[in-house]
């Protein structure tokens, strides 16, 4: 199946940044869409930044103008360049996919980082 790990997460004070990583087991050709995700104590699972196979990329208007994914190919990587970080940002982030198992598209899950924001 596919593996996917993420890195890049820590301690960092307010207005900085952070690059996170997500690292996948298999080319991104084979998969569907990479997303971000992230889960802050008190609050659901929610959507940061997705990067279709096709169109333009979407972000949480929470991060819109503060973070940007990018993803190369020859790495099989997805990044989230986090800027600006505030405490409303801590929380865990998932790397999430898709791939086909010859019968449906089945979800993937990275175990997580932790990104604390805080003085």
């Amino acid at each position: 199946q596919v593996q996917l790990v993420e890195s890049g997460g820590g301690l960092v004070q307010p207005g900085g940044s952070l690059r996170l990583s997500c690292a996948a087991s298999r080319s991104l050709f084979s998969l569907n869409t990479m997303a971000w995700y992230r889960q802050a104590p008190g609050h659901q699972r929610e959507l940061v930044a997705a990067f279709p196979k096709t169109g333009s990329r979407i972000y949480a208007d929470s991060v819109k103008g503060r973070f940007t994914m990018s993803r190369d190919i020859a790495n099989n990587t997805v990044d989230l360049h986090m800027n600006s970080l505030q405490p409303e940002d801590t929380a865990v982030y998932y790397c999430n996919t898709q791939a086909w198992n010859g019968l449906q598209w089945e979800d993937f899950w990275g175990k997580g980082t932790l990104v604390t924001v805080s003085s």
